[in-house]
């Protein structure tokens, strides 16, 4: 696993950098940095990591902040450092979306086994080879959709856009991080290639696309994608 994993250092703290560096990189992990919130932010939507380590105490802004706007769209795992081993602090940061929290100093054997076990538990959870929405089947492993056991004729985006909404089902997801994950960065502000996308995918899985049941609008906000999982 580690042959293939990336993980972003978002930390002021140069000598940390280095050690986290030196550490990873001798378990065969790969390594990037940031020592900003702007860069660290702009480093994981360019190039999304398999794995964050994001310190609170950053120059440009809180951690926690940080954190709160990367789960707006990044959905791997991120892990916290932090001088601050008060239990408030640690509960933040798991209400935010942190996978787990470690406190400064550390140990670097818990910081490779903590890192090990959060990777297991993502890939865990994205093991699932076949989701399941009543008439409605995606095969992860054929890269196929059905309806009513007929296979749909999707586009490479209707399909990454599809398997987007339902490996997120029931919650909601706003226009930035929809347009984030299938577009990149430099379509942000384009929304319209949302609104057409969507419109497609309706009339392709919707029994009535004027009156959706899977993919429903949250006026303002984005897009919440609803199906009971036979």
């Amino acid at each position: 696993m580690n042959n293939a994993t990336e993980i972003l250092i978002i930390d002021d703290e140069p000598q940390i950098r280095k050690l986290l560096e030196i550490t990873l990189q001798s378990h065969s992990y790969k390594v990037r940095q940031a020592a900003t919130a702007k860069e660290g932010i702009l480093a994981a939507a360019n190039h999304p990591p398999d794995l964050i380590l994001l310190d609170i105490g950053l120059p440009d802004d809180n951690g926690q902040n940080v954190l709160v706007q990367l789960r707006e769209w990044y959905s791997r795992p991120i892990m916290m450092l932090s001088v601050q081993s008060d239990e408030s602090n640690i509960v933040k940061a798991l209400d935010n979306g942190a996978d787990d929290y470690l406190t400064k100093p550390f140990r670097t054997g818990e910081l490779l086994a903590r890192i090990r076990a959060v990777l297991r538990k993502h890939l865990a959870e994205n093991e699932t080879t076949l989701l399941n929405f009543g008439s409605l089947s995606i095969d992860l492993v054929a890269r196929t959709v059905k309806k009513d056991q007929e296979i749909l004729k999707l586009t490479a985006t209707e399909y990454k856009l599809l398997l987007l909404f339902a490996k997120n089902e029931g919650k909601v997801l706003t226009h930035h991080y929809l347009l984030k994950q299938i577009w990149g960065m430099g379509y942000l502000e384009q929304s319209q290639y949302l609104r057409v996308f969507v419109a497609q995918l309706r009339k392709k899985i919707e029994a009535d696309a004027n009156n959706p049941t899977y993919i429903l609008t949250e006026s303002g906000v984005g897009y919440r994608f609803m199906g009971e999982k036979s």
